[in-house]
């Protein structure tokens, strides 16, 4: 049997477009100058919007940030949210009093729960420039049974995070990082226990594909009947999928239960690739808080008014680290955490 038709849409605005449980998800891209002394971008902020800057003037914005680019404190409900950072720093601070600095190649797996608030920063470490940023923001809903979960904060160091290697017959290459879910042997680290992505029934996963030009590589299917699997291709010239082509700038939804053929064209080409059985819940959204029903949304912003989700412990609405400070986590209950304790993981 063939599979079926591949679906696709061009990527022409953020966030883009996701299918039950993905959310949300953007790809930020910021060819920030050199920073100054206080790792604040070395250029003119006028005509900007501060505080509300999405123009990606000159090639970046500054978000919500004032001094340092990057979005200061703000609440969160009932999803998790999984960055994946793939070039420059972000600076993370929370409401549990955890904070970090991670860089290319980590990912942050935060689960709201029943409501934290957070800072994510991107400090412009490099006095002399670019301080390039790009990362992916993925927002991950929640079954109701664990929408008030405990918030809890994971960090997946490179180091730690599968990488698996295929070569096809001509020798060409397909390299996979397995974020979340698996990958023939490689298996994607545990997520946050409470996160849809540790149901096993869920088939979850998360890959970043780059493939060389020319290359081709089988896409396994998935493990279960009703896993959705979206494949976003934002780098290169575009690829094949069995008859279909892909091009460049556009995302394809394709069929999970068929393996599936990928060649690449004449570029090195680099996909997203999100799946999993949806949840198949009510879906209650607005801004920052995400419920199955609107009385839920109400309760959200009235037990924000009356806790703050516990309170912010920092200074400031916009921490950053000291520039020297190299990656790094530090937990609510006070352990620290650094990369050199990870062990690379890697598969053929």
């Amino acid at each position: 049997m063939n599979p079926k038709p591949i679906q696709q849409r061009p990527l022409v605005s953020t966030p883009w477009p996701t299918v039950d449980p993905f959310l949300f998800l953007v790809h930020h891209v910021d060819h920030y100058p050199a920073g100054d002394e206080r790792m604040a971008p070395q250029a003119s902020l006028q005509g900007r919007q501060i505080g509300h800057d999405f123009s990606q003037k000159d090639g970046w914005s500054m978000y919500h940030g004032h001094t340092v680019p990057g979005f200061p404190a703000h609440p969160h409900r009932g999803f998790e949210t999984v960055t994946i950072v793939r070039q420059g720093h972000i600076d993370h601070s929370d409401s549990l009093g955890a904070t970090a600095r991670f860089g290319p190649g980590d990912v942050q797996w935060l689960t709201a729960g029943k409501g934290i608030v957070h800072c994510e920063m991107f400090p412009l470490r490099d006095r002399h420039g670019p301080n390039t940023g790009e990362l992916f923001q993925i927002w991950l809903n929640l079954p109701a049974k664990r929408k008030m979960a405990e918030p809890h904060f994971t960090m997946m160091w490179h180091e730690h995070i599968p990488k698996v290697q295929f070569k096809d017959e001509a020798g060409l290459q397909t390299d996979v990082v397995v974020v979340a879910g698996q990958l023939d042997q490689a298996r994607g680290l545990p997520p946050p226990p409470d996160s849809w992505a540790s149901d096993p029934d869920a088939d979850l996963a998360i890959f970043t594909v780059r493939m060389q030009a020319g290359a081709k590589w089988k896409l396994p299917r998935a493990r279960h009947p009703q896993t959705r699997r979206l494949l976003y291709v934002f780098a290169g010239q575009g690829l094949h999928i069995e008859t279909e082509t892909v091009a460049h700038g556009h995302v394809a939804e394709v069929d999970a239960q068929h393996d599936l053929w990928l060649r690449n064209g004449p570029a090195v080409t680099e996909c997203l690739m999100l799946q999993a059985k949806p949840i198949g819940e009510p879906v209650a959204q607005y801004g920052p808080f995400v419920m199955n029903t609107q009385a839920e949304i109400h309760q959200a912003f009235a037990d924000y008014r009356r806790t703050e989700f516990g309170g912010w412990p920092w200074p400031a609405s916009d921490p950053v680290h000291p520039r020297e400070t190299g990656r790094f986590a530090q937990h609510a209950n006070g352990r620290l955490e650094h990369p050199s304790e990870a062990t690379a993981s890697t598969g053929t």
